[in-house]
């Protein structure tokens, strides 16, 4: 049975060496539900992402999951609830898919405890679920940067957590392979209850898939709620810097974003 988690940052600061990245950002993960982080480049995303998932440690403020401070949570208990995908991860030189995929297992292992069928049924889901099966016994370093990418998404599900974060995963996947990768995670968040929390770039599919986005600005909290109260001309405008127009998307009827390039912009603004 899932378990909802409860992720939350209090006036969380955090950077790299003398620059602060997100500054005193407050947030609270909507559990049980796609959350996508947006916004533009180096506006703190995948800062605030590395924070909330351990990897970078904070400047000030706090992290809390289920109401305990994170970092003081053992690394193999975090790791039974949460994964992380990374961004641009790298792989052991000469290690294979199954092999590579299988890792997610580890957090699930008790000292001296030995491999299970319930391991292998694990892994063998999610080498099916990201249609890298035939892959299994390929060097990782030999992939494509897609087949690469979905081997990582692989080992996050074999992991089997009830909170999952995941920086860009659709990097380096075309079209068709970025929709199967957000149905996936759709799916999961629909059956089983996994709280999905994701950086995205492109807003059309962060709108399309998730429940809630987080749009941050400059290292804070822009806004926070729906995606028809966040994929809005003044939202689009004053985050990104872009003019726009918003219509609904004929398949799902959540909001499409159309940017206006300069040159389409009269002198009575842009259209729509």
């Amino acid at each position: 049975m899932t378990v909802e988690h409860h992720l939350v940052a209090e006036a969380l600061s955090a950077g790299y060496h003398e620059r602060i990245v997100v500054k005193e950002l407050d947030l609270a993960i909507p559990a049980g539900r796609i959350t996508a982080i947006v916004g533009a480049n180096a506006c703190g995303k995948s800062t605030l992402l590395r924070s909330l998932s351990r990897l970078l440690p904070p400047r000030s403020g706090q992290r809390l999951l289920d109401g305990r401070a994170i970092h003081r949570i053992p690394s193999r208990e975090l790791s039974r609830m949460l994964g992380l995908l990374p961004q641009a991860p790298i792989a052991p030189e000469g290690i294979t898919v199954a092999e590579l995929v299988s890792r997610g297992r580890h957090p699930h292992h008790r000292l001296m405890s030995r491999w299970s069928p319930g391991d292998d049924a694990a892994v063998a889901e999610a080498l099916e679920a990201t249609h890298i099966a035939e892959l299994a016994d390929r060097p990782v370093d030999e992939l494509s940067g897609g087949q690469r990418q979905r081997v990582w998404i692989a080992l996050a599900l074999a992991q089997q957590t009830d909170l999952l974060l995941l920086d860009e995963p659709t990097t380096f996947l075309d079209v068709c392979h970025q929709a199967e990768m957000l149905d996936l995670l759709a799916d999961l968040n629909r059956k089983r209850g996994t709280t999905v929390v994701m950086v995205l770039h492109d807003l059309n599919l962060a709108a399309r898939y998730s429940d809630c986005l987080v749009a941050m600005r400059a290292g804070q909290l822009y806004k926070m709620g729906s995606p028809d109260e966040i994929l809005t001309v003044d939202t689009v405008r004053a985050v990104f810097g872009l003019e726009s127009r918003i219509i609904p998307d004929p398949v799902s009827g959540k909001p499409i974003m159309l940017p206006i390039g300069r040159h389409h912009i009269t002198t009575d603004g842009p259209a729509g």
